[in-house]
């Protein structure tokens, strides 16, 4: 039988440099989460399908890892963090006081189509704030994002914020089906030009709201884009949520972060709980978004605490892509030892090495014999590794 040595599509092996990088990485997140006050919280790599259902509003069930456990009920590998921490937070945090804060980094499972080239198994950093529903909470998380995507070396980088509730508040106008709402969002997130007014017509929507749907893929820039926004629409709902990245955009400055910031009023997410702001962080490098959230004030509700609460999660391969191809990685540690001995010199050995990892050194056990031990020790100095020679 021939041995299997490779893996499945959409995974793969992490090792090497590459393994010591990423831990690097989710350590400087980690520890930026830290400094904001978040409390890590661990959950498990499989949950009950219902948590993750089409009624929360998560990823579509066809793209989910299902498999039925010895009870016969129906499990998945988790899709997405939120759903599992809310559960979490309204399970052992029932009778704290609000707000809550917790951190998580762990690995999501989605199951893409191939063609799509993407990863079906990545890491996720990120943090959820249960309980407190104010512009101030919605900044911090901007703020969060920002300090960890340049605590890990990031320099050039976008956060695009968009509000969930703009668009809820001008499709409420138009009377349109689950179905056809659906395939209006594929469009717009899409930018599709043509195929919007083509639907709009079939559908006979017509005045401001479908002069606004018609307007929404071009309603992204500077802050100035929020005053046309406001302008094209009387919906109050629409023009709530416009206020509300006003009152955004002044308490990110308060931060210092506005120059990473920018506007999308198109802005559409897969994850359909959200109710508030949404955001994606974008670089150049990858043709992904390093990190993404919003605010979704009604899914923890569903878990049997009703509160408001706000979200992001750090794509940590993403990241360390963009990272690579910029050359923006970190330098690999320098502080390495190496102990060179021959049998006959294993006790001296050994105790050294105790010795120097008692330092909080790294270091590493290598066996010569007495031809090799030269070529061994000049090998590993060209290394920058720092050789004690027993």
């Amino acid at each position: 039988m021939i041995p299997l040595l490779h893996t499945p599509e959409g995974v793969r092996d992490i090792y090497g440099e590459e393994m010591a990088g990423m831990e690097r990485l989710s350590r400087s997140i980690e520890e930026t989460m830290r400094r904001f006050g978040f409390s890590a919280i661990r959950t498990p790599a499989f949950e009950y399908f219902d948590v993750f259902s089409s009624e929360r509003g998560t990823v579509p069930s066809k793209d989910m890892y299902k498999f039925i456990d010895r009870d016969g009920n129906t499990l998945v590998l988790r899709p997405d963090m939120t759903p599992q921490v809310a559960r979490a937070a309204c399970t052992y945090y029932r009778e704290d006081s609000l707000p809550i804060r917790l951190s998580y980094c762990g690995n999501t499972f989605i199951n893409n189509s191939g063609y799509q080239l993407r990863l079906k198994e990545t890491t996720q950093a990120g943090v959820e704030l249960f309980g407190d529903d104010s512009v101030v909470a919605d900044a911090e998380i901007l703020a969060l994002t920002v300090a960890c995507l340049r605590n890990a070396g990031l320099t050039e980088f976008q956060i695009e914020v968009g509000n969930a509730g703009f668009f809820r508040a001008i499709v409420g106008e138009c009377g349109l089906s689950a179905e056809d709402e659906e395939e209006l969002r594929r469009r717009i997130k899409n930018k599709n030009l043509f195929g919007i007014p083509d639907m709009l017509r079939e559908r006979n929507i017509d005045g401001k709201a479908a002069e606004l749907l018609l307007t929404i893929p071009e309603l992204f820039g500077s802050e100035e884009i929020l005053d046309r926004a406001a302008s094209l629409t009387d919906n109050p709902a629409a023009i709530a949520a416009v206020d509300r990245l006003r009152q955004l955009s002044k308490c990110l400055k308060y931060y210092g972060v506005e120059q990473y910031i920018s506007f999308d009023l198109g802005m559409l997410s897969k994850y359909r709980y959200y109710t508030g702001i949404i955001f994606r962080a974008i670089t150049y490098g990858t043709g992904e978004a390093l990190a993404s959230g919003g605010r979704y004030d009604t899914l923890a509700e569903q878990f049997g605490r009703p509160m408001p609460a706000i979200g992001m999660s750090i794509t940590v391969d993403t990241l360390m892509i963009a990272l690579q191809r910029q050359n923006l990685l970190p330098k690999k540690e320098t502080d390495l030892h190496a102990v060179i001995y021959t049998e006959d010199q294993s006790e001296n050995a050994i105790r050294k090495a105790e010795e120097i990892r008692a330092e909080g050194k790294s270091v590493t056990l290598v066996p010569v014999t007495k031809v090799t031990a030269g070529d061994v020790a000049a090998k590993l100095a060209e290394e920058g590794v720092t050789v004690w020679n027993i």
